[in-house]
């Protein structure tokens, strides 16, 4: 369209001004059409609005709509919001904070609180101090050593080729100014990652981008070297992905370039499919030995892996296998089965996987019930807004959270459902030149550390007002859910939490008796019975 609009301004430009050489009545084109012209100029030139510069003229209705809609329900309380696709006052909150305009509402809460499934916490008359510096969490085991001290809140999984090069660069631009990782995504390692010097949390999927031999297989060589590079944090294996479990990454062929094809080393005109399973390793205890094999290639750097749950027994297999062992992941990243991606089946992202309040209470209890909890840190990630989602997620076991469409909302994302066709009108998740050239990475850059700055000041100011002086001390019990009309009960008693060692004792609790039997850290699959 920005190609369009020159063409065609330039050509209705020069027509007028030869046609008026003929006929003065042909002035009058111009006070009809100069002012849109003008209008066109001013949103081709202009950085600040992505749909605007890439339609100019056009893309000014979206706006127009947008200023004309009644002003109600601008601000949003992350309650009863797991499992719903993004709402308006979800991008509310992140396009305020994003773009450093106002975030307060008149008229107090905007949600009926005596709704079934509606969540808060309690505040304290002894209101706490919390310093945003402090809200962060050193990431490593007894066997890193090269520990990373993480923000509490980092940004999630998003590959380059799904978004665009210069989405990335803001990203990364973003994570460097505020202080906080950026995933790479299952993509690799591509220079618009590193060279905005942003930190790196470099996502290791089952295609082994950036770390594969020619046929696809896992390459120590090119690993250990791209593993050393100083913006490269932590390691983070993905296993399963909560938007399509069990099926592997997806980028179409629309969207590859020959940059990208490059960095994947990948051929050119094909999809490229990820396979469902990891060759590297096929058995718990395999697992462990190569989370051991990339802490000792990257030189000690923090190793852990992403999981959507899926059967409860192949957590338990991998916390045997970790007894058996002695071999601890730095970290585990846990995905909800409401979690997104630019491309899946549709019953994937429906209906497998487990959602990620009962996910992460599953992984929290696995690693307390084994006596692993003290090792291993634990990600939360799925659809994550404001403070308080990172609050619940705190609250539920989690240590930090992973954030991805919030962060692509920062950018300018619109949710046009387009990222899957190469189409996407923001230039955020699309690889067409002429729909990413509006996208202006130094405007964009500002807004994602905005976006983060704003949302931890926020966290800190919950959690002081909680009276908790700081995030590890939020517990179960701090966050309240309406479960019936009249009944009122925190997490601590909606859930049930195991103590230390209680999947080592015996007898075992018996809501988990079956499973940890049926759990092998020699294989994944079930015993024959």
């Amino acid at each position: 369209m920005r190609k369009e609009f020159v063409i065609v301004s330039i050509v209705l430009t020069l027509g007028l001004i030869w046609a008026a050489q003929w006929s003065h009545y042909f002035y009058y084109g111009f006070i009809i059409l100069g002012p849109l012209l003008l209008v066109g100029y001013i949103d081709f030139f202009q950085k600040r609005q992505t749909i605007r510069r890439n339609f100019p003229i056009f893309g000014n209705f979206r706006y127009l709509f947008e200023a004309i809609r009644p002003e109600i329900n601008q601000y949003f309380v992350e309650s009863n919001s797991d499992g719903v696709p993004f709402s308006r006052e979800q991008r509310s909150v992140v396009y305020q904070r994003s773009k450093g305009t106002l975030d307060t509402l008149p008229f107090g809460t905007q949600r009926n609180v005596y709704e079934v499934g509606y969540e808060w916490v309690n505040h304290s008359v002894m209101v706490a101090e919390v310093k945003t510096k402090d809200l962060r969490i050193k990431i490593g085991s007894d066997q890193c050593t090269q520990p990373y001290d993480a923000s509490i809140f980092n940004i999630a999984a998003m590959s380059y080729g799904s978004l665009s090069d210069r989405s990335i660069l803001s990203l990364n631009g973003g994570a460097k100014i505020g202080g906080f990782a950026h995933n790479t995504g299952e993509g690799g390692l591509s220079p618009h990652h590193l060279n905005p010097g942003g930190d790196l949390i470099w996502q290791i999927g089952t295609g082994y981008f950036s770390a594969r031999t020619p046929d696809g297989h896992f390459c120590e060589k090119t690993f250990a070297k791209n593993a050393k590079h100083p913006n490269v944090k932590m390691i983070e294996i993905k296993v399963s992905q909560g938007a399509k479990p069990g099926h592997g990454g997806i980028l179409p062929a629309a969207k590859i370039t020959a940059e990208i094809a490059t960095i994947r080393n990948v051929i050119m005109g094909q999809d490229v499919l990820s396979p469902p399973s990891h060759s590297a390793f096929s058995t718990p205890i395999e697992m462990m030995e190569f989370i051991k094999k990339l802490r000792d290639l990257s030189g000690g750097k923090p190793v852990g892996f992403k999981i959507c749950v899926g059967k409860r027994r192949e957590v338990f297999s991998i916390c045997k296998a970790m007894e058996k062992t002695g071999i601890y992941p730095d970290f585990i990243t846990v995905d909800g089965g409401e979690g997104g991606t630019g491309a899946a089946p549709i019953e994937f992202s429906n209906h497998i996987g487990t959602p990620g309040v009962e996910a992460l209470v599953l992984v929290h209890n696995a690693l307390v019930g084994f006596g692993l909890r003290s090792q291993v840190k634990i990600l939360a990630t799925g659809k994550i807004t404001t403070a308080f989602g990172i609050i619940k997620r705190l609250s539920l076991g989690a240590d930090a959270c992973y954030a991805a469409r919030s962060f692509m909302m920062s950018l300018g994302c619109i949710q046009a459902l387009r990222c899957n066709s190469n189409h996407c009108p923001t230039g955020v998740a699309t690889n067409n030149p002429s729909l990413v050239a509006g996208l202006n990475v130094t405007d964009k850059t500002k807004r994602v550390a905005a976006y983060h700055r704003e949302t931890i000041e926020s966290l800190a100011h919950m959690i002081g007002a909680m009276g908790i002086e700081k995030a590890s001390e939020l517990k179960p019990w701090h966050v309240m859910r309406r479960t019936g009309p009249t009944v009122i009960q925190h997490f601590g008693e909606i859930y049930d939490y195991l103590e230390d060692g209680d999947l080592l004792k015996t007898p075992l609790p018996p809501a988990y008796e079956r499973a940890v039997k049926m759990a092998k850290a020699e294989s994944f699959r079930a015993p024959e019975l």
